[in-house]
């Protein structure tokens, strides 16, 4: 991974790993241990979906601009597909509060998202390559 990889990872995960935290506090104290545990693992989904994400993406980008395009689609195609699947699966189950898990998913995903934009933003990266040769414009 690049350096500006792992700042955009950094970026976007810290203040979800934070945001989770208060989302098991705050489910434990409505929902009890139950909501806890569907807290606990709307945070851990929506992290590792999107550190994968992010860690793929990085990993296209080093191939071409036009993998690293294609990788961001198709990584958020399927964490939407796979995060929807997962809770229509578990919508009845009596082993955490589906609530707590499902508003923990949304909110991490929110504050994911937010992160990221942010980080990408404040990133100074060049989109233009300065060292590239334009046809017919040579030293002749």
């Amino acid at each position: 991974m690049q350096a500006n990889d792992v700042r955009v990872l950094k970026s976007a995960a810290l203040p979800t790993l934070v945001v989770g935290v208060l989302a098991v506090v705050l489910a434990f104290l409505l929902a009890g241990g139950k909501g806890a545990l569907g807290a606990t693992i709307g945070t851990l989904l929506v992290a590792v979906f999107f550190s994968i994400s992010v860690v793929a993406v990085s990993y296209a980008s080093r191939i071409s601009p036009q993998m690293m395009a294609a990788a961001a689609m198709v990584s958020y195609l399927v964490k939407v597909v796979v995060i929807m699947v997962t809770l229509v699966t578990f919508r009845d189950t009596s082993a955490w509060d589906t609530k707590a898990f499902a508003w923990t998913v949304v909110a991490c995903t929110i504050v994911w998202t937010a992160f990221e934009v942010r980080a990408f933003i404040k990133t100074k990266m060049l989109y233009v390559d300065p060292d590239a040769k334009v046809p017919g414009h040579g030293d002749s």
